[in-house]
């Protein structure tokens, strides 16, 4: 009998530990299901990005705008193969339909009246660029001394879902000046006063217009406040970036264990973050962004297998190094000058921290709260098991 009792409760411990693991990984197969039929939901970088470049001359005031294919087709459809990628012929027919989004949502102001587009120079789906982008190049007539010139970007304000998660990363050149800005958030809106010594600066025409880096401290949103905001929002709209915080805290630790681990990351990724923008490091975004999202699938594995980490500030700075080069994309191709490269790195990545460290202070009780419990273990299996599903995905996606 007592060999018999002894079968029956080893029997029933058997089955519960079974059952603690049945019932996470099916959340998280029901949880991909949900997910796989439409990818767009599970798309860890739900960021739209564009780049607008505003060149001053006496001549003219030229702009050019580029958008990333997702984000128009996410505004305007067009895509009929449902492949997320605009061929030719499909962006062909809704051309008109960009334009006349475009006029009324981008909109250059001088001393606060909206100027009408003078000409239309191109607008061309470009070939080979990864991410798909489309680029529109107009002009508008000349500026005068003395005038106050704004650049509004209302792309997705009227989608309160999807407006924080929209950049439009501008470069004005006027003369020998350069200045940049990071229109974001509730943050829409460049501005500045063309004075008389700048005006005598601007250059003819477009053709010969020099566009030297040199400070610019005349431009309004050009400072590190833009970029700061910027980091914020990129990281909140950086749900595999979430993901990866989410797989390294839940796991039970000690708090010098978090506190080297989130050393380690911040080190990290500012390293990849600052290098990569620099153009020191380049690796292709088809290499990051895949290694983004096996990170999350590893340290999730690693929190199903070990009831106790140890060590892991190790594997999160190997990791971290990555997760910096996916920080930087959207910086990548926005022509810092070298003069405001500094500041406008450093405050981009306090953006990023700032919401990093409001995070990890605010998750430490629940999680010292959480392994008081005697089924926190099995919370720490469920929600890693999510994690991994929700990685697989995008891996698979990303291959």
């Amino acid at each position: 009998m007592a060999s018999l009792f002894v079968y029956v409760k080893g029997g029933t411990s058997l089955s519960r530990t079974r059952n603690a693991f049945r019932y996470p990984i099916f959340l998280a197969a029901l949880l991909a299901l949900l997910l796989l039929p439409n990818q767009q939901v599970a798309d860890a970088h739900a960021y739209s990005a564009a780049y607008t470049t505003i060149q001053f001359t006496k001549s003219s005031v030229d702009m050019t705008y580029t958008l990333d294919g997702l984000s128009v087709i996410e505004l305007l459809g067009g895509d009929t193969s449902n492949d997320l990628t605009l061929e030719p012929e499909q962006f062909n027919i809704m051309k008109d339909s960009f334009l006349e989004l475009i006029r009324n949502q981008i909109v250059l102001n001088v001393n606060d009246k909206p100027q009408s587009w003078t000409h239309v120079e191109s607008l061309e789906l470009l070939p080979n660029s990864s991410p798909q982008k489309v680029e529109l190049k107009v002009q508008y007539a000349p500026v005068a001394a003395s005038q106050v010139v704004s650049l509004t970007d209302q792309l997705y304000s009227g989608s309160s879902d999807k407006s924080t998660n929209y950049v439009d990363l501008v470069t004005i050149e006027y003369g020998s000046h350069k200045a940049n800005s990071a229109l974001s958030g509730k943050y829409r809106e460049w501005s500045m006063q063309m004075s008389d010594k700048d005006y005598s600066s601007l250059a003819d025409s477009s053709s010969n217009a020099d566009s030297q880096e040199t400070d610019s401290s005349k431009a309004s949103g050009s400072g590190w406040y833009s970029f700061f905001v910027l980091g914020i929002n990129h990281i909140l709209s950086g749900y595999d970036h979430l993901l990866f915080l989410f797989s390294l805290l839940i796991a039970r630790q000690k708090f010098k264990q978090y506190a080297a681990m989130i050393t380690a990351f911040t080190i990290a990724h500012s390293i990849t973050l600052t290098l990569t923008v620099l153009g020191v490091i380049s690796v292709p975004s088809h290499i990051v962004e895949p290694l983004i999202a096996l990170s999350i699938c590893f340290v999730a594995i690693d929190n199903m297998i070990r009831k106790q980490v140890s060590g892991r500030w190790i594997l999160t700075f190997l990791f971290g190094l990555v997760h910096g080069m996916g920080f930087a994309d959207i910086l990548q191709e926005m022509d810092i000058p070298r003069t405001e490269l500094a500041a406008d790195l450093i405050s981009f990545n306090l953006g990023i921290e700032t919401v990093q460290l409001t995070l990890v202070a605010a998750a430490l009780p629940l999680l010292y709260w959480l392994h008081s419990w005697k089924f926190s273990r099995r919370v720490v299996i469920a929600g890693s098991s999510i994690a991994f599903m929700l990685g697989g995905i995008w891996l698979i996606d990303r291959l």
